[in-house]
């Protein structure tokens, strides 16, 4: 991972990463890259490692958490990054689209690995620069990533490089991206110790895929033994176009009195519930994170008109998605217009 990138610094040189941070992105995400390599630096004795905060205009940005960071430079400013990764709830976007979009773009011309943790693909995407690149997107995101950019292709790997960009599914999967750089960097023992000293048990890298919450099972979805796991593959490939139960039971060879039966017994619900609610699950994504109207995610998810949608809605999450989306805390969308949380 990263040698054709970081081969590119001279090992004697500090490795430089700016982090460009939008309102509301989720702290844990920063610090879960910075401390590792705050830890490699001692450890090693040796400044291996240096950051920078970085924001659109260089303004004090308040996070997920309400703590409030003061970046060192602003995005147009920045110079001699060698890694820039971008933190962003989904719907973070430029104040001035041209010149920010611009400005990644002239880093990537530049050399620089461009990067993005949880939400922050959706800026760089946004931004055309994951064009031909494989994604990887958080499990609660998929939905709407792949509804905003359809062309884009996506990983449920928990850490994806590929050339000069780097996507990761989360805080603890930054972590590891993090620790992966001091092995590259420093070497296997002292990625060793780092890891030692936060207690972090496995290194995860390439190719490992997220954990998969199953709906209200004590399990995840790479637990889920055979055929349930067949089944709940069949219903995700199939939420706009719902498959019939019987049809999903002929592909896995079982009888849907079988199938009831495994269900029920690891999840508590009928596949037939289980299946509407993984397709409500994947309509709130769009209802948080995307601008669609509620008519237009009905059909996403199989319904002919908003008012069945509404209904299944209102009686799975105890509100209408319209008030749900206006009640959004970190990620808000205003007038179907996304703006950060404040």
């Amino acid at each position: 991972m990263f040698h054709q990138d970081i081969d590119s610094v001279n090992q004697n040189e500090n490795l430089h990463l700016g982090f460009l941070i939008f309102p509301g992105f989720p702290m844990a995400c920063l610090t879960s890259m910075i401390e590792p390599l705050r830890a490699a630096n001692e450890i090693s004795g040796r400044e291996a490692f240096r950051w920078s905060l970085i924001s659109e205009d260089g303004a004090a940005v308040e996070s997920s958490a309400k703590v409030v960071f003061h970046p060192s430079s602003d995005l147009a400013s920045l110079r001699g990054a060698d890694h820039v990764i971008v933190l962003s709830p989904p719907n973070g976007q430029f104040s001035n689209p041209r010149q920010g979009n611009g400005a990644l773009r002239a880093l990537a011309r530049h050399g620089a690995v461009l990067g993005g943790v949880s939400g922050g693909v959706f800026p760089l995407a946004r931004a055309g620069l994951m064009d031909g690149h494989v994604t990887s997107v958080h499990w609660c995101y998929t939905s709407a990533f792949t509804d905003e950019f359809p062309d884009h292709r996506t990983t449920d790997a928990v850490i994806m490089a590929e050339g000069r960009r780097l996507t990761v599914s989360g805080a603890a999967a930054a972590f590891d991206a993090a620790l992966l750089l001091i092995e590259q960097r420093l070497g296997a023992e002292v990625l060793t110790e780092v890891a030692c000293w936060f207690q972090h048990p496995l290194v995860r890298g390439e190719g490992v895929r997220q954990k998969i919450p199953a709906l209200r099972a004590a399990a995840t979805s790479d637990m889920l033994p055979e055929p349930v796991a067949s089944a709940v593959q069949i219903m995700s490939e199939n939420l706009e176009d719902p498959i019939g139960i019987a049809d999903i039971c002929e592909q896995i060879s079982l009888s849907p009195r079988q199938l009831e039966r495994h269900f029920k017994a690891l999840t508590g619900k009928s596949p037939s519930i289980y299946y509407r609610n993984l397709r409500l699950a994947a309509a709130r994504q769009l209802v948080m994170y995307s601008n669609r109207s509620m008519s237009e995610i009905a059909l996403a998810i199989g319904y002919a008109t908003a008012s069945p949608f509404r209904q299944r809605y209102i009686e799975t999450y105890g509100l209408p998605p319209e008030e749900d989306r206006r009640k959004i805390n970190t990620f808000r969308v205003r007038d179907n217009r996304p703006v950060p949380s404040v």
